[in-house]
């Protein structure tokens, strides 16, 4: 078992120790003495130079654990190939397409495709991607031309800052259905629990294009009233969020003589 300087998350702080690492487990040392093995792990995220670990079970229990690009790497690809959860052999392209534009240089990785709790993972020898089940936006079966030759694929869209990215999945016929139906239901939480009205829709679709809310006023001939309104029932339907809270003012007495004076000046 190799061994390897991480920083765990004990007690609200971050405490220096060390790592084991092993073909079918993991050991952290003190002072949390604790031995994972990687097919008890049901859920792993990352964030910047840590990942979360969380094995399941009765006694479910999440680890936070920071470390260098390359160790963390090894961690990932151990617990994706090895952790409990849904994962099959696969090719993968992720991304494919940013914001409409293909994206440069993307190629087909060959590796694995494991789905979960909280993300769906790609690994290959040269690359680890991670699609938060919460920022998936659709997924479909689709074809693409792929050798000259039309195949089926799983195609993923999915939010990165905000900008739509496109992923492709591609695997043998038998397994494709298969792996479409499980993604559907993986990600189920994300679709709207309701239909929206005509209006609300547009209203998306428009938000959905980059207009700011006074040029959707001015477009639909909405009042800001109307209009808050409609942002309110996206917003309970879970399909959107605030980003910011615009203000609107009047000038107190203090302002409209202060404009009141200007303009005096400048008719001088």
């Amino acid at each position: 078992m190799k061994e390897v300087p991480i920083k765990v998350e004990h007690e609200g702080a971050w405490v220096p120790t060390r790592m084991g690492i092993a073909e079918d487990r993991i050991t952290i040392g003190a002072p949390v003495s604790a031995e994972i093995l990687y097919k008890s792990i049901v859920d792993l995220e990352q964030k910047k130079n840590q990942v979360s670990i969380t094995t399941g079970g009765e006694s479910e229990r999440t680890y936070r654990i920071a470390s260098v690009d390359k160790v963390l790497e090894v961690v990932k690809k151990f617990v994706i190939m090895s952790c409990s959860a849904y994962r099959l052999n696969a090719f993968f392209m992720s991304p494919a397409i940013r914001g409409g534009v293909l994206v440069q240089n993307a190629q087909w990785e060959k590796g694995a495709i494991a789905v979960l709790k909280t993300g769906i993972w790609f690994v290959s020898p040269n690359k680890q991607v991670c699609i938060p089940l919460g920022e998936v936006a659709s997924i479909s079966l689709t074809s693409r031309e792929i050798q000259e030759k039309e195949l089926d694929v799983v195609k993923i869209d999915h939010l990165i800052d905000n900008e739509v990215v496109t992923s492709f999945v591609l695997c043998p016929l038998t397994t494709l259905q298969v792996l479409y139906n499980f993604l559907k239901e993986a990600t189920q939480d994300s679709e709207p629990a309701e239909a929206l009205d005509p209006v609300t829709a547009q209203v998306a679709m428009l938000v959905y294009s980059g207009m700011d809310s006074h040029a959707i006023e001015n477009m639909l001939q909405i009042s800001q009233k109307e209009l808050d309104a409609i942002y309110e029932k996206l917003l309970s339907l879970g399909v959107a969020e605030v980003i910011c809270v615009r203000k609107e003012i009047q000038l107190t007495a203090k302002g409209v003589r202060h404009i009141s004076d200007a303009v005096k000046s400048s008719t001088n």
